[in-house]
């Protein structure tokens, strides 16, 4: 059975400017309140809403990392009596956060790459642009850093068969001295 929310108490400040007080309920009373008012908005078929325990779990995320998200635009939760409610908007997010992080983009980046889409996903094709260009130029770089790898592994592999060599040949010429 869902229970309703508790409502926020105001008041009135010296200056005129209204002060929030907390809800008159505890706050694991309202952390359950407000998953049983996000649980009771949940329409399988459209609008999905999860807290920020479930996608902490599902992603292996920590609550920091989320609120950090957060606090760097890359996430904007709906409030819920206080609780943070996340969409399938923000889900989706928070997919892409971190399969760029996984690859190595920087958050300026990502947030760059978010913002394109737009509200409605009008920005879409600029967005799909913007990864063909990031792509390319993140393949051309390390393909770079392979070709530069791949030349420092050959040096090293003559370096090493070289000292090899002389070592073994000191090696006989001090068993034939003997």
């Amino acid at each position: 059975m869902n229970t309703p929310l508790a409502p926020r108490k105001t008041a009135k400040r010296a200056n005129g400017a209204q002060a929030v007080s907390k809800p008159a309920i505890p706050d694991a009373t309202a952390a359950a309140d407000a998953q049983a008012f996000v649980d009771s908005h949940r329409d399988a078929g459209t609008t999905e809403l999860f807290g920020i325990t479930e996608l902490c779990k599902e992603f292996d995320v920590t609550l920091r990392a989320l609120r950090f998200y957060e606090d760097k635009g890359l996430l904007s939760p709906m409030r819920i009596n206080g609780a943070r409610v996340y969409t399938r908007r923000d889900r989706a997010r928070l997919a892409l956060i971190l399969r760029a992080k996984a690859i190595g983009s920087p958050l300026s980046e990502i947030k760059r790459y978010l913002d394109l889409y737009g509200d409605h996903g009008e920005g879409r094709a600029q967005q799909l642009s913007y990864v063909i260009s990031r792509t390319d130029t993140a393949i051309q770089e390390l393909e770079a850093k392979r070709a530069k790898i791949d030349e420092t592994l050959a040096e090293l592999r003559v370096i090493n068969t070289t000292c090899r060599r002389q070592l073994a040949l000191r090696k006989r010429t001090d068993q034939s001295a003997d």
